[in-house]
Parts: structure tokens; sequence; C-alpha cells
């Protein structure tokens, strides 16, 4: 990936961390996906009061993706403004999982990015 697309990403998951809808921790986080056409998806974390229904930014950025034609994803970008940098969960790399092979995935907060690859967090997929 490009330094400009990263950058791209970037900006996108800062503006989505702002929009998170997190009341109940104060953990916002933003995602941007990176779809098979080179267009950016940007998604926000979405709390509710009962934590099983909370949605994660990662999988909204690839629900948004995917509503508008998006097949497949080449990458992820994981926003925290955090001191420490915040992988995703299972659930979301599962749902990576579904639409990449093994996308790039970034994850990063206000000091630091780290490259991984989908294999490097979750060995064994389940497909």
């Amino acid at each position: 990936m490009n330094k400009t697309t990263q950058n791209r990403m970037l900006a996108a998951a800062r503006r989505a961390a702002k929009r998170a809808y997190a009341p109940c921790s104060n953990f916002k986080v933003g995602a941007a996906v990176l779809d098979e056409r080179d267009r950016i998806h940007s998604g926000c974390n979405v709390e509710n009061s009962s934590p099983c229904l909370t949605v994660c930014a990662e999988r909204n950025a690839i629900s948004r993706a995917v509503n508008t034609g998006a097949k497949s994803v080449k990458a992820v970008l994981v926003f925290t403004d955090t001191d420490g940098l915040t992988p995703p969960c299972g659930a979301c790399l599962q749902v990576i999982a579904e639409f990449g092979r093994n996308p790039e995935i970034l994850l990063t907060n206000r000091k630091t990015m780290r490259r991984f690859r989908l294999k490097d967090l979750l060995p064994l997929r389940f497909s």
C-alpha cells in the first residue's frame, strides 16, 4: 500500500473514531477498510448497554463496504486514541477473513503504527 492511501485510511479512521458511540467504556475506535477497487470505507464502534449488542468499528466499516458493492478487503486500519495498539477482536478477525484471504492489518494510535497480515493475528481462521 502506498503512503497516500495509508494516510487517507488513517484520516478516515480518525474521523470515524470521533463519531464513535461509547457511553459505557468511552473507548472510541475508528476503522477504515480498503476494498478491491481501492475505495476506503470507514466505521466506528457503537456500544449498547447490553454488551453483546455492541458492534466494533471494523465490522461496521466492512458492512459499509459491502453495502456499497465491495466484494473483498485488501487492508484494514484500526485507530484508537490510546497509548497502546488495539488489535481487532476475534469476531472482527473472522469477519475480515470472510472478505479477504490475507489482508494487511494496520494498527495505529496517536504515536505509532504496526503492520500485520491477517494470518499473523488469526492463524487458524474458520472457513
